[in-house]
């Protein structure tokens, strides 16, 4: 038995910080999910279905601050538990935030960069429901593994939102607040993106760790 093995034996068993971040991950694939159902005229109905799913995720990292101030030894670093936590909220606030730009603004359908974005990050939530509960079962191997798909999906959705962008610009024939309109739901669609593959870099970061 390896040193780390000794100390998780030695460790209490604490298996609701797991159970916090695999809930997580499954309000924050839903939440993905929900806006990828915007369609023409339904921009309201996906805010508030979107905004639910926030609130959840709000009331996990609740639970999960709650239980680390009055828990003295976790399964893993505590800042690691928090860090990872707070950058799964943030893959909930910025979908909610693009779902609430979509209404706020008036948007009536998403463009073919925002829904192919939207797609992306359907994607890369998926692959973190898939792998969260492997971190409870120390399957850091595998972890490091499959969240590579993340890093290119990630890549994939900048060439999205990079080409969508300079396509606004070039456009002479936008309006100016459209254009503003565009971009800020872009930025929260890759934004958000961009918070899966953090999350997914703090994986692989406790699989080396304690690997």
């Amino acid at each position: 038995m390896g040193f780390a093995s000794v100390i998780r034996f030695l460790i209490p068993r604490a298996d609701h910080f797991y159970t916090f971040l695999e809930r997580q991950v499954v309000v924050a694939h839903d939440g993905a999910v929900a806006l990828s159902t915007f369609t023409q005229g339904n921009g309201p109905m996906i805010r508030d279905a979107v905004q639910d799913c926030e609130h959840r995720g709000d009331a996990i990292v609740h639970e999960m601050e709650e239980a680390l101030a009055r828990t003295f030894v976790t399964p893993i670093d505590r800042e690691d538990l928090h860090n990872l936590t707070m950058t799964i909220d943030d893959i909930l606030d910025l979908t909610n935030g693009a779902a609430r730009a979509c209404a706020l603004f008036g948007i009536e359908r998403p463009t073919e960069a925002m829904t192919k974005l939207m797609a992306v990050l359907v994607k890369c939530t998926e692959v973190l429901r898939a792998v969260m509960p492997k971190l409870r079962k120390h399957a850091y191997a595998e972890i490091m593994e499959e969240v590579k798909a993340i890093k290119a999906l990630e890549k994939q959705g900048d060439q999205i939102y990079r080409d969508a962008v300079s396509a606004l610009f070039r456009d002479p024939a936008i309006d100016f607040k459209a254009l503003l309109r565009e971009k800020g739901v872009l930025e929260d669609l890759e934004n958000a993106i961009d918070s899966c593959e953090e999350a997914a870099e703090r994986l692989s970061n406790l699989s080396v760790k304690h690997g």
